[in-house]
């Protein structure tokens, strides 16, 4: 499962939110604005940065505010594209 961690204000979540709706990719999305301890696991995930989005993958490694080849290069990897 893909969790991704963003805010409706983030012109990179809803670029990379998009990208997601648009190759048909299931992911479970967090609001950091609305759920406290989500934004704090944000952070923590990011090594104290307070950045987004942060997409988490199923094999536990994430990306921070990627850019849209980035983002589509690793679900090529895990065979989800």
């Amino acid at each position: 499962m893909i969790t991704f961690y963003g805010a409706s204000w983030c012109g990179d979540c809803r670029r990379s939110k998009r990208l997601l709706d648009e190759l048909a990719v299931t992911y479970t999305y967090i609001d950091v604005e609305k759920d406290a301890s989500a934004a704090k696991k944000a952070v923590e995930i990011n090594g104290g940065a307070q950045r987004i989005p942060v997409i988490v993958f199923p094999d536990q490694t994430h990306l921070t505010e990627p850019s849209d080849p980035a983002l589509r290069a690793k679900l090529a990897e895990l065979n989800i594209i």
